[in-house]
């Protein structure tokens, strides 16, 4: 047994072969047989051997197939679905549609599970066919034949062997919907659906078994982008948050299986283990939920997976460290395999069961070697009562346990008492040393036992050795940014402040000459710097690592640099941002704006930030007849930047180091994304402004499934931007064949504060973003006035006479179950301005500054869009899922802003050429 903290199960080979697969399935398999008096005929774990490998599979081959086409999903079977597929906006994402053939299912379900709404599992058809006297006639003929069928005919035999296969009249069982979805899918659309599993608090897909080719699959890249924060408590000193990845930490764990038929549900039992309270969630789907006594096709032998986590509440804290908890779908004698990976990770398992026969009692012999405790839960009245006691009684000194490992329930025990002697169960497991595992730990016991892990594919592990060369040299994140991000540097900060003057001078009445020939020789000295150096060998690795051909192993690599940067993250950034959002003044008492606002986490931002730099200075050195353009050695950045951005990727549009745009660097990416795009080039450019921890971010990555950074301790400080594709059938009917979502970051403080530089580059920043937009949502905090620094931006625009359709949105409010305008706040906006609207008037040196906001264009009242978007969480975080009311009512705002597309009020809409002249213009 392993010591608490440490993992038992070693290293294992990186990959086994299919016949050493099959092997390593047989050994678990075989001994239970030859004890059950099988003849020697070599047998593997998933039921074949191998006479009849290639004709066994054929009725189980059929029911996945026919799921899969009842589903529409056969075509996706050699090209997969894509994450971008599942994004792009298209009719349905304009309303909430009833699904109503069974193929409208898994788009149904990927809907509501990208807007987090908890509802995603209870999918049902509404039919819109009426059952006529033609129908009941049909059913009753095909009753009666099937009354005369002999039993014993083949013909008869297979057509009652897939007569229980669903039809389109037939609702399907949800956990069969979420095997054939992500069988599907390729790895990246498995990952977001897990991800977004995760949030819901369902209970995630561990093994995912495959029926057809009996290669079940361990999805361990699926959940690496699950990060979860809990409450430590050590044994001694003081307690803290703690946050980390569900794929690295680990955590005692315990598996529920059935074994034959039990009347008590497995999943039932969990669900009231896990919720504290009175307040039961259904992590787990089970029987007694809508669709839950459909039955399972093609999901039997699937494994689940959720884990408790602490708060620091002693009145909703069950256990006082995380715990994980599985659940095998199906009888362990069907699934031995699963059966056999749970009891070699597991600290404890419980055996749900009516009835424990010799077979059972044999394949249970079998485990005689394990050192897992074990724990029965019988129900005696739908058993046999003394054959089971006989079989109990030879198991004691077999599995090592005592009758305190015997739990009887039956419908007359009281349920209460009966899920806290489970948890005193655990909890005195919990206690005692006991083995710990993460589920990485999991994946090299599933190899071990030849299971196939989704993450060893080629392309994966060439993508993560490119990562590990790259972060294993980051010691300490300011040193490397000092000497491996060298552009980014005081180079960068001071060109950046002379590019602010020489743009300023451009709109001054009769400018100096000489100062502007100061400012550009100036200027070329810091490029010339800059475009002396060789990119270092990690940007050097990074440009390789996004040059891949394969675009596959491209977007691994990107993945997995996340993650591993996110490893070498100082801790200081744990430190929420209004502690750190100052400025420091220099020595001469003026504003440094080139300091920064708060530590900034080292992100894959920063390697493509370098990209842009030594792009920007030798773009500018050729525009200034310093180096022939035939030298050229960067001028295919953008190129590849602006594929990362068509796959997804959220691009940096702001510099977050110096609050300022590169602008060569951002028309040269437009520039590339037209031509990839050719015809297809016609966007709407949507922007949400608002300070931090408004939820903003959030927000657009719930209502069109992005991928901004969360959180106020991590996000970066720059504008970034994302693309999303409006499907070909809808694009003609919407206007536009992109939408280019921008978020902000944290670029707005939200105060008026004594430094007027500070003010005015916030007020210039929000006028750029704004500016390039055609429609813009302002996120604002309940109670807060809207940022000065907003304001000062309407009232710029509003002399330009380009004004964005607008969304005013007050997120976190506890008193609001339903979206939509409220009187009361309507007359906030309308009434004259508080202290901030006054002084952001005055500073634009307007005189009628004092006037109500209901005088500007931005307010008109006939047009005013305000929405009150209920609280993110239902329940206390970590074990809160994502409230209802908020998934249905950013719905709803998501609605709003794709019909006021449609219908034009969003100003004219851009081609990518029009963009790049607006960027140059502001």
């Amino acid at each position: 047994m392993a010591s608490p903290g440490h993992s038992d199960l070693g290293e294992v080979a990186p990959e086994i072969k299919a016949s050493e697969r099959r092997t390593a399935v047989a050994i678990a398999d075989l001994e239970w047989r030859e004890m059950e008096g099988d003849d020697c005929e070599f047998r593997y774990g998933d039921g074949t051997n191998e006479a009849q490998d290639n004709d066994f599979p054929t009725v189980e081959r059929s029911r996945l197939q026919e799921m899969l086409s009842l589903l529409g999903l056969e075509m996706y079977q050699v090209q997969k679905l894509s994450l971008q597929d599942s994004l792009q906006i298209s009719f349905d994402s304009m309303k909430n549609w009833a699904p109503q053939v069974p193929k409208d299912l898994p788009w149904n379900f990927l809907r509501k599970l990208q807007a987090l709404n908890a509802d995603a599992r209870n999918t049902t058809m509404v039919l819109d066919v009426l059952p006529d006297a033609r129908h009941v006639e049909k059913e009753s003929q095909m009753e009666e034949e099937i009354i005369y069928w002999d039993p014993a005919d083949d013909l008869a035999a297979d057509i009652y062997s897939f007569s229980e296969l669903p039809t389109p009249d037939t609702p399907v069982n949800p956990l069969d919907l979420l095997c054939a979805l992500l069988i599907s899918s390729d790895s990246f659309l498995q990952q977001e659906i897990v991800l977004k599993m995760a949030l819901c608090q369902f209970a995630l897909p561990l093994v995912l078994p495959d029926s057809e080719n009996h290669y079940h699959t361990f999805l361990l890249w699926a959940m690496r982008g699950i990060v979860r924060t809990w409450w430590s408590q050590p044994p001694r000193g003081v307690g803290s948050f703690r946050e980390d990845s569900v794929v690295l930490s680990r955590a005692p764990a315990f598996a529920f299986v059935r074994m034959d038929v039990s009347s008590n549900s497995k999943s039932q039992l969990l669900n009231a283990v896990l919720s504290p309270g009175h307040r039961q969630w259904d992590c787990f789907w089970h029987r007694d939920l809508n669709l839950g006594t459909n039955a399972r096709e093609i999901s039997d032998g699937l494994v689940e997976i959720s884990w408790f986590f602490p708060s620091g509440r002693e009145d909703l804290d069950i256990f006082p460290e995380p715990v994980t908890f599985l659940n095998l779908r199906g009888d362990i004698g069907s699934h031995w395999l699963q059966f056999k990976l749970l009891t070699e990770i597991s600290s404890a398992v419980f055996i749900l069961t009516d009835n424990i026969s010799k077979k059972e009692y044999k394949l249970l012999y079998s485990m005689k070697e394990s050192t897992t405790k074990y724990y029965f839960i019988l129900s005696p009245y739908r058993g046999k009562r003394n054959t089971n006691l006989r079989f109990l009684n030879k198991l004691i000194p077999v599995l090592k346990i005592d009758h305190s490992h015997v739990l009887v329930k039956v419908s007359s025990t009281d349920s209460d008492s009966f899920v806290k002697r489970i948890r005193a169960i655990v909890g005195n497991v919990l206690r005692a040393p006991c083995r710990r595992v993460s589920v990485e730990d999991m994946a090299h016991a599933a190899r071990k036992l030849g299971l196939k892990v989704d993450e060893d594919c080629e392309e994966c592990q060439k993508a993560k050795d490119r990562m590990e060369r790259i972060t294993r040299k980051i010691k300490d994140s300011d040193a490397y940014r000092r000497d491996e991000l060298r552009l980014q540097g005081d180079p960068w900060r001071k060109a950046a402040q002379v590019e602010k003057e020489f743009c300023q001078l451009q709109w001054a009445v009769d400018p100096p000459e000489k100062h502007r020939a100061e400012l550009r020789r100036r200027l070329l000295e810091l490029r010339m710097q800059q475009n002396s150096h060789d990119p270092s060998s990690g940007v050097q690795e990074f440009i390789s690592g996004i040059s891949s051909p394969s675009l596959s192993e491209k977007q691994y690599f990107l993945r997995w640099m996340e993650w591993g940067l996110a490893r070498v993250a100082q801790p200081r950034l744990r430190q929420p941002p209004e502690t750190l959002l100052t400025l420091r003044p220099k020595h001469g008492g003026a504003t440094d704006l080139g300091e920064l606002l708060w530590p900034e986490p080292l992100g894959v931002e920063h390697f493509l930030r370098e990209m842009g730099q030594f792009y920007e200075a030798e773009s500018c050195l050729v525009e200034a007849g310093r180096l022939p353009a035939g030298q050229r050695r960067f001028a295919h950045f953008p190129g590849l930047a602006s594929e990362l951005l068509l796959t997804g990727l959220p691009l940096e549009l702001i510099d977050g180091s110096t609050l300022s745009m590169p602008v060569r660097w951002v028309t040269g990416l437009l520039k590339e994304l037209h031509v990839r795009l050719e015809r297809r080039s016609r966007l709407v450019v949507l922007s949400a402004l608002g300070v931090p921890g408004t939820g903003k971010s959030t927000l657009l990555n719930t209502m069109f499934g992005l991928r901004f950074a969360t959180g106020k301790s991590c996000s970066p400080r720059g504008a970034f931007m994302q693309l999303i594709t409006v499907a070909e059938g809808f694009s003609q009917d919407l206007g536009c064949d992109h939408i280019l979502v921008i978020d902000s970051g944290g670029l707005i403080g939200g105060a008026l504060t004594s430094a007027g530089d500070r003010f005015e580059l916030e007020a210039s920043l929000a006028t750029l973003l704004m500016g390039l937009s055609n429609v813009t949502v302002i996120s604002l905090a309940e109670t807060k006035d809207i940022p000065a620094a907003i304001l000062h931006a309407f009232l710029r625009l509003e002399k330009t006479g380009h004004m964005p359709n607008y969304q005013f949105v007050y997120q976190n409010l506890h008193d609001v179950s339903v979206p939509g305008p409220r009187p009361r706040d309507k007359r906030q906006l309308l009434d004259p301005p508080g202290d901030l609207s006054r002084a952001a008037a005055q500073m634009e040196k307007q005189s009628d500054g004092f006037r109500a906001l209901a005088g500007l264009a931005f307010c008109d009242p006939e047009k005013q869009h305000i929405w009150h978007i209920p609280g993110l969480w239902h329940g206390a975080p970590p074990m809160a899922a994502v409230s209802l009311a908020y998934s249905e009512a950013i719905f709803e705002l998501k609605r709003c802003l794709l019909e006021n597309i449609r219908n034009g009020l969003s100003n004219q809409n851009k081609n990518i050429q029009q963009l790049i002249e607006l960027v140059r213009r502001l």
